[in-house]
């Protein structure tokens, strides 16, 4: 163990830039890393307003972060993909590989994964950590490290597009503009979409999806998004429903966007049970796929950024110093209709 600055959320509505004491032993299989930056998730805010995320419960001081990018400064016995200098991303989530889960290859909903900033595990706000070499991944060297620490939320639009079975050709719709929605809409252009509609009430965020080519924004404070479908599809719907927000309301409408035998992916997390039209399901024998977290997909994301298909650095909106770490927090908080992605960079710039 060892006493580190860490950013800490102490508990709700309290966050502490301090020194904490954190495991910084590489035992064989391990790396140390320098860590250089640090993206602001939407769940570690929900831990700073809220507390708690269903089940997981902040009910002792813990380290916030877990979309992150660095150096590869001490290597572990039986290490050999890896070298001291490298730059890396890291996967946050370790699982247990001898899991039935695991087995089966669908890590990412093992019971007994380890996650970076989910109650009670620390996540990485701060300048060293120690981290399985086999979740972490070395960037290629014309890849930043913020372009890099994208890689985790990146990951999560690459499992919605992998579960979503794109076709080339497919009309998708994304519920939501945000940094997830965003890059759902990305892996799914990606994946072989030839549009994807995405729909928001903020009009600045769907000006920077608007940005991107195949990508047609939606104000649904504006236009009914139902008609809009229509209206793009020719009255058939949309091959693929992305819902993205996490709002109950969207459940009120959405089995009117997907076309007959089309699919709804969920990627936002509602924090009460919605209610589900089953018949309208049903009727048009709707496909349902539900998306928590990811898994075999860094190396693809990656390999994405890296070719140049898909730019994330679009969607940062600010970069903040490690010693403005709060100051990062309280503006992802205030959720600026402009803001997409907020990165607090610990390293030197690079």
């Amino acid at each position: 163990m060892a006493q580190v600055r860490a950013l800490v959320l102490e508990r709700q509505h309290e966050l502490a830039l301090r020194d904490i004491e954190l495991p910084l032993e590489v035992g064989p299989g391990m790396v140390k890393i320098a860590i250089h930056t640090v993206g602001v998730c939407g769940s570690d805010v929900h831990y700073y307003t809220h507390g708690r995320i269903g089940p997981f419960v902040v009910e002792a001081p813990m380290v916030l972060g877990h979309e992150a990018a660095g150096t590869v400064i001490e290597l572990g016995e039986g290490v050999s993909h890896l070298k001291v200098g490298d730059r890396v991303c890291m996967e946050p989530g370790i699982p247990d590989p001898n899991s039935r889960a695991s087995r089966l290859g669908l890590y990412n909903v093992d019971p007994a994964v380890s996650f970076w900033a989910t109650p009670p595990v620390h996540g990485v706000l701060t300048p060293e950590v120690v981290h399985p070499a086999n979740y972490t991944f070395k960037l290629p060297d014309h890849v930043s490290f913020a372009e890099g620490a994208m890689v985790e939320p990146f990951a999560v639009g690459m499992q919605a597009a992998s579960k979503a079975r794109i076709a080339p050709g497919d009309i998708a719709v994304v519920l939501g503009a945000g940094p997830i929605g965003t890059m759902v809409a990305l892996a799914a252009l990606a994946g072989g979409c030839a549009r994807v509609i995405i729909a928001d009430l903020a009009q600045p965020k769907l000006d920077i999806a608007a940005r991107y080519q195949g990508v047609v924004p939606v104000n649904i404070s504006e236009k009914n998004l139902a008609e809009e479908v229509a209206r793009l599809t020719e009255g058939w719907g949309a091959d693929l429903v992305f819902e993205c927000s996490g709002s109950p309301r969207a459940w009120e409408t959405i089995m009117q966007l997907p076309r007959p035998g089309g699919a709804i992916v969920i990627v936002g997390l509602p924090v009460e049970p919605v209610k589900v039209d089953i018949a309208a399901a049903s009727i048009k024998e709707v496909r349902i796929e539900n998306v928590f977290r990811y898994a075999h997909q860094y190396d693809r994301a990656i390999a994405l950024i890296a070719s140049g298909k898909v730019d994330l650095k679009p969607l940062i909106s600010q970069t903040f110093a490690f010693d403005d770490a709060i100051a990062a927090f309280d503006r992802a908080v205030e959720a600026r209709p402009s803001d997409v992605k907020l990165q607090i960079r610990i390293g030197a710039p690079a």
